[in-house]
């Protein structure tokens, strides 16, 4: 049973399909560019796209306590390696993220004003959260 109004969850599951677009994104770009962990499914061999692969993307909703932005959606982006990953390459794909997340918003998101920002050491999606 869910706790979330069907409002909350349409949202939810539009955040989660964005992510899901991001995470075959950074697949296509950047998937060979460090060795798979260990215990970690090939892309493509797990029941959802944030559970194999090099990456896993996703979103944390936040009230934004003590955040200049105020409350939005924490981008989450992990890479499933034992190597250790360089500071410029780290830089590139979060570059990369940041852009096509920004491209992608208005069409997952469409008659919201919403946009991403740096909070910090983190990337948040903040804006018109409004449920209708």
């Amino acid at each position: 049973m869910s706790l979330m109004s069907p409002q909350q969850q349409i949202l939810e599951d539009h955040m989660r399909s964005l992510c899901d677009e991001l995470d075959h994104y950074l697949e296509d770009r950047y998937g060979d560019r460090y060795p798979l962990h260990p215990n970690r499914p090939e892309r493509g061999k797990a029941a959802r796209v944030s559970y194999d692969g090099l990456f896993s993307t996703g979103t944390k909703f936040t009230l934004g306590y003590g955040s200049e932005h105020g409350r939005g959606y924490m981008v989450d982006i992990e890479m499933s390696t034992l190597e250790k990953v360089h500071p410029n390459d780290r830089s590139e794909i979060e570059s990369a993220a940041i852009e096509f997340l920004e491209e992608q918003l208005p069409r997952h998101f469409p008659n919201r004003k919403l946009q991403v920002v740096k909070d910090g050491k983190v990337y948040k999606i903040v804006g018109d959260f409004s449920l209708r």
